[in-house]
């Protein structure tokens, strides 16, 4: 599996102006879609997410976790380690979100118009 790239995510990200979010956090969304390809460790959900304080990215694992979207493994032998994946319900998210990312492309002038208005 590729390592996630840390600029993966535009600087100017348009999940602070896609209104469809998960129990009002801007960043689940793009913690989805960073465990698309497979689990991740906390450490590699950072690279991508460094604009993301480390606080609020464990409040979002947390709530994707309470929520049924990931699954939180943790193993003790040999190193502990905590991977990070999404659930079946968590991979069932990932073409709507495909379809309001395009939405929000789409209409990003008339986001930010009105955001500004």
């Amino acid at each position: 599996m590729e390592p996630l790239r840390p600029d993966m995510f535009d600087e100017i990200c348009p999940s602070s102006l896609n209104p469809i979010r998960f129990g009002g956090d801007k960043w689940a969304g793009l913690v989805i879609r960073c465990l698309e390809d497979g689990p991740r460790r906390y450490s590699e959900l950072r690279v991508p997410l460094h604009r993301v304080t480390p606080k609020v990215l464990t409040q979002s694992l947390r709530s994707l976790e309470r929520d049924g979207l990931v699954r939180r493994t943790e193993y003790a032998l040999p190193v502990r380690r905590v991977v990070y994946e999404l659930t079946p319900l968590g991979r069932s998210m990932l073409e709507p979100m495909r379809i309001a990312c395009e939405w929000a492309a789409d209409h990003w002038d008339e986001l930010l118009d009105a955001r500004e208005a």
